[in-house]
């Protein structure tokens, strides 16, 4: 079967496309590793068919990482106890009252990034 640079691009804009029907923002970039074989294919039409599939897996691999490793990083995910500052300042019941640097628990009327009991550490006694 002789695969031509066209049918790379076909692929690679089929991928493009399901992205807008599968927002994963993980498959566009499978599509533009399809692209980058059709420029390579264009250029040397003696690219052998497994040399092109490994190039495709390995530049989909490359731009999935790098989009997902520096143009993405997942750095606001918070952790069960440690609020982002969009949830400082929210007023909540003290259920468990804190002593100096001791854990106590507060509870808030609508659950604040999944949970609606937190612990909290006070400076200076509670009364």
């Amino acid at each position: 079967m002789n695969i031509l640079w066209w049918h790379w691009l076909v692929l690679g804009l089929v991928l493009i496309g399901l992205e807008l029907v599968l927002p994963s923002f993980t498959i566009i970039w499978f599509g533009l590793g399809a692209i980058l074989v059709s420029i390579f294919l264009a250029i040397y039409p003696t690219f052998s068919l497994p040399l092109q599939i490994l190039t495709w897996s390995v530049a989909s691999i490359i731009f999935t990482f790098v989009w997902f490793r520096f143009f993405n990083p997942r750095t606001s995910k918070t952790f069960s106890g440690s609020a982002k500052g969009t949830v400082l300042g929210e007023t909540g019941l003290v259920i468990r009252g804190a002593q100096p640097y001791t854990k106590g628990t507060v509870k808030f009327q609508l659950p604040l990034l999944g949970a609606d009991e937190w612990p909290c550490m006070a400076d200076e006694p509670w009364r």
